[in-house]
């Protein structure tokens, strides 16, 4: 089942955003690899594609997991959660209807 992981940034994360995104990556090209990620981005700080220094609001990852204990164990194994880049993360069950 698809899962989507919701996460809200602390205020002014970018710069611990940027020295732990390496990390992040690796583990959602891991995914993408496996076939698992449907989509992963952050969320502009400001209405742009590149916010630039008013950085982002937070993070969306939707990925197959076999349950939603193993997307929440994943979700708290984020590099951006030990970086403290994250205030809140929530996992919550993602049915895909469309395209």
């Amino acid at each position: 089942m698809h899962y989507a992981i919701i996460a809200t940034d602390v205020e002014n994360s970018l710069e611990k955003r940027m020295a732990a995104r390496p990390a992040h990556l690796e583990r959602l090209h891991a995914l993408k690899d496996a076939g698992r990620l449907l989509l992963a981005g952050p969320h502009p700080a400001i209405d742009s594609n590149d916010p630039g220094p008013a950085g982002f609001t937070g993070s969306l990852v939707v990925a197959e997991f076999a349950s939603l204990e193993e997307a929440q164990a994943w979700a708290k194994a984020d590099p951006y959660v030990a970086a403290g880049v994250y205030a809140d993360v929530q996992v919550k069950p993602f049915k895909a209807v469309l395209p």
